[in-house]
């Protein structure tokens, strides 16, 4: 029996399982594990000696090339799925934006071509709905067939993305009924709105008011309404980039009741905080994200969240704008500094190197948070998120022991600084492989513009 690659020598690690053996590569699949596999007419054998090797990671929440303020993201699929891959991700869901009087079929159009002559690795898209009359319910269906099941829609940012209760849910109603999941921004756009404009208006300018006019409160309100909508509309929910104990809670009580009630941080959340903001001049500009940084607390509390499995998910929310230039449009008014930060690379250094490496959870349930939950919720497992004879050959050989300091001057983010700049890490990738093909070995680059795949995803199934 020959195989196009074997990686020998390694310990498997999926969400369930570590033992080692031998993995055989062809066609771009997983075609046998074992040890002692035989290695005579192998094209290529990788020695995994004192690494694991594991499912490539799943980053479920993304926003590459995407309008915001005038300006664009910094990244786009070539740039952004790279630095993805460096981090050990070989599979992105981004999101397709509808702008008002828009077809859901535009909005798919539009970001397909952004991505397919572009993206390194597979990619799938959730579509954000800003415009839903009852006219519009069906093309829900037709995104469906598409291979696009999951919406997302905002309860914050008026007269921009966000939508009215009746709206939700509507569209969580017709979600229920054909497989859909609901990916809900949960904040309380209104009231935000009204301390936002008092802030202005008493001269509050400085980056750190993007934050301080935010409140937990705001998110815990609306993340407990979501679920309420949720609830009555029989159908799963899903709450992106959740920030706080406050939000958190609301979660806890709802799969505490046995509600399909899912959640993800991010880890600018369990490593940053509102003191960050502090910086001098306009440096807290670099952290205008929404939701915004919290008191520091907070992190402990999200990082026992996935312990306990109150957070099932670990996404970036990449969204990345250069300082200068971008940034600094907002120079004299927070409200104009685009939202949004760079982390497409970091998620899985940092998230095993603070919950492996500091005795949080196992490496099963990091591989879980990273990839396996990620590609059962949003329809691409056993295809992706483990390792499995038929499933693809998305695979990281990962060097616990390896140790790197973050920084913008060594990253491959098109952008022009690091959130978490100087955080030490401790576990890297060393080979990524996209469907059997070596993207990253050590620092080499091997992928091309326009080979990954789009992936149409399956209907919500449950985890």
């Amino acid at each position: 029996m020959a195989f196009d690659t074997l990686i020998t020598n390694g310990i498997v690690v999926t969400a369930t399982d570590t033992y080692p053996a031998d993995v055989a590569i062809s066609d771009g699949k997983i075609t046998a594990l074992g040890q002692g596999l035989p290695r005579e007419n192998t094209t290529r054998i990788i020695d995994a000696k004192g690494k694991y090797v594991m499912p490539g990671g799943i980053d479920v929440h993304t926003h590459l090339d995407m309008p915001f303020g005038g300006t664009n993201s910094a990244d786009d699929f070539e740039t952004g799925t790279r630095a993805a891959a460096f981090g050990g991700t070989t599979t992105l869901i981004d999101f397709a934006i509808q702008y008002k009087d828009q077809s859901l079929r535009t909005a798919f159009d539009t970001w397909m071509q952004k991505a397919s002559s572009k993206a390194t690795t597979d990619y799938a898209f959730h579509c954000i709905i800003t415009d839903l009359p009852n006219a519009r319910l069906d093309e829900m269906n037709e995104m469906v067939r598409e291979g696009v099941p999951s919406f997302k829609l905002f309860m914050a940012y008026p007269g921009v993305f966000m939508l009215d209760d009746a709206t939700i849910f509507k569209a969580m109603r017709t979600a229920a009924k054909i497989g859909g999941m609901i990916c809900m921004h949960a904040e309380n756009g209104g009231a935000i709105d009204v301390i936002v404009q008092q802030a202005l208006a008493e001269g509050k300018t400085a980056p750190k008011y993007h934050a301080l006019t935010r409140p937990t409160t705001a998110e815990a309100e609306a993340t407990a309404r979501a679920i309420a909508l949720a609830e009555m509309a029989g159908a799963p929910v899903y709450i992106v980039h959740l920030s706080c104990n406050d939000a958190l809670e609301k979660v806890r009580e709802g799969r505490d009741r046995g509600l399909p009630v899912y959640a993800e941080t991010c880890p600018q959340y369990l490593y940053l905080s509102l003191d960050d903001m502090d910086k001098p001049g306009f440096e807290g500009a670099k952290y205008v994200f929404t939701p915004p940084l919290r008191e520091k607390w907070h992190q402990e509390k999200l990082w026992n969240g996935l312990k306990q499995d109150h957070l099932q998910v670990v996404s970036t929310d990449h969204c990345p704008f250069c300082f200068k230039e971008q940034k600094e449009m907002g120079k004299d008014d927070f409200t104009k500094i685009p939202n949004g930060g760079p982390g497409i690379e970091h998620r899985m250094s940092l998230i095993y190197s603070g919950g492996v490496g500091k005795g949080r959870f196992s490496v099963n349930r990091f591989v879980e948070l990273v990839s396996t939950t990620p590609a059962k919720l949003f329809g691409l497992y056993p295809r992706k998120g483990t390792i499995a004879v038929g499933s693809d050959a998305d695979l990281v050989v990962f060097d616990p022991d390896r140790e790197h300091t973050i920084s913008a001057k060594t990253h491959h983010m098109r952008v022009d600084y690091s959130m978490f700049e100087g955080i030490k890490v401790k576990g890297m990738p060393d080979v990524v492989m996209s469907r059997g093909r070596v993207l990253v070995q050590g620092e080499q680059f091997h992928g091309k513009p326009g080979q990954g795949n789009f992936l149409k995803r399956a209907t919500y199934t449950g985890v």
